[in-house]
């Protein structure tokens, strides 16, 4: 697998259209920090680290009145093209509406917490 990232994304995104209540898949740091930020965005019920039989993570979907939170969930930054941006030329998703996760000197956040912060990095992905 070239790209852990968005295997990550396109089994949230397949679990969704299937309307799965959770999705099993291998860990990692960088998926767990990922996740959790969508947790606390909203986009997802919850994340836990399983142990056996291998370390994995179990992300619970969160959904309202029926319909998934997520609508529209797409990678931005592949290994084949990097994309970086200043802090004044970050993202809007969807009028503000969405987030942009990006990656910065001080960790994984939304577009609107790096823009407060001054902080500009690699844009991972854009969900709304």
């Amino acid at each position: 697998m070239t790209d852990p990232i968005s295997d990550m994304l396109s089994r949230i995104r397949n679990a969704i259209l299937v309307r799965k209540p959770e999705v099993v898949m291998p860990h990692s740091r960088f998926k767990a920090q990922l996740a959790q930020l969508l947790v606390q965005a909203g986009y997802l019920g919850a994340v836990e680290e399983l142990a056996m039989p291998y370390r994995s993570l179990k992300i619970t979907l969160a959904y309202n009145g029926g319909q998934p939170a997520i609508r529209h969930l797409k990678r931005i930054s592949t290994p084949g093209r990097r994309f970086y941006t200043k802090s004044a030329e970050l993202p809007r998703v969807l009028s503000g509406l969405g987030i942009a996760v990006i990656s910065t000197s001080q960790g994984l956040m939304t577009n609107q917490e790096a823009r407060r912060k001054r902080l500009g990095g690699e844009v991972i992905c854009e969900i709304y």
